[in-house]
């Protein structure tokens, strides 16, 4: 059975579809066989694995959320024989509205998963950066939440709310949901901020931080507008290395139950 791993924060900016993409790519190299679910209306992870709008059949996870399509017609291959991928597009900012009038608008994500959870080893959600109905369905719909903090001070601020909403779900919601882990994101080591923000969520969250940590990398950066993980851009980078590190870390994780 497959495990289903939310990538959330309300905060933008913070390295979520970084995560998520790289996440995923990682896992697929580990040979975990993986699918990406982009439930973002920007579709950034979609694009970040090189697949625009000509390259796909014109529907996405919308279509699944709204009764329109089958969630397997959806997914779609990518350069990596062990990734695979459900797109977003634009259309999914209307869903936030059209899902409300539905008796089970909050669970409709975790149906559509059903079908398709036996297939793969890890599904990651790529969440919105918003704590509204999308990112609920997908809490709801995953056994478990990773959560990437960016270094710096403002992001730490909007912690609390999340962990709060995620708190709310597993009560209302989803019973099973726990959190992975924090993971620390944009790590500057010249810079006294980040290992400031390092230290302080360690102190609170003593149990929930990833070893792992993710370093400013340019290639990092840079890999998203050649439509490529950077596994496949910069294998070498400290970014990639990190990566697979974090892959490592959660394969583990979950071996250890």
């Amino acid at each position: 059975m497959g495990r289903i791993i939310s990538v959330a924060n309300q905060k933008g900016g913070v390295g979520k579809t970084t995560t998520s993409v790289n996440l995923s790519a990682s896992m697929a190299v580990a040979e975990k066989k993986t699918l990406l679910i982009d439930i973002d209306p920007q579709g950034n992870a979609t694009s970040g694995l090189g697949l625009t709008r000509e390259k796909r059949s014109g529907k996405s996870i919308y279509h699944a959320l709204i009764d329109q399509a089958d969630l397997k017609d959806l997914i779609l291959d990518t350069e990596l024989d062990f990734l695979k991928i459900i797109p977003s597009d634009i259309d999914l900012i209307g869903a936030e509205i059209e899902l409300v009038p539905f008796p089970d608008r909050e669970v409709r994500l975790k149906r559509a998963l059903q079908g398709v959870k036996e297939d793969f080893d890890y599904l990651i959600i790529d969440c919105p950066p918003s704590l509204g109905l999308i990112t609920v369905n997908s809490l709801t719909a995953s056994d478990s939440v990773l959560i990437p903090l960016q270094c710096e001070y403002y992001p730490m601020e909007g912690l609390s709310q999340l962990i709060k909403t995620i708190r709310l779900i597993k009560e209302n919601l989803n019973p099973d949901l726990n959190i992975d882990g924090i993971l620390l994101t944009m790590v500057d080591r010249r810079n006294n901020l980040s290992h400031q923000v390092i230290e302080e969520v360690r102190e609170h969250f003593p149990d929930l931080v990833f070893k792992t940590t993710i370093p400013r990398n340019v290639r990092l950066s840079e890999c998203p507008s050649f439509g490529k993980p950077i596994i496949l851009y910069d294998a070498n980078s400290r970014g990639a290395e990190s990566y697979l590190e974090l892959a490592q870390e959660i394969i583990a994780q979950r071996a250890k139950g």
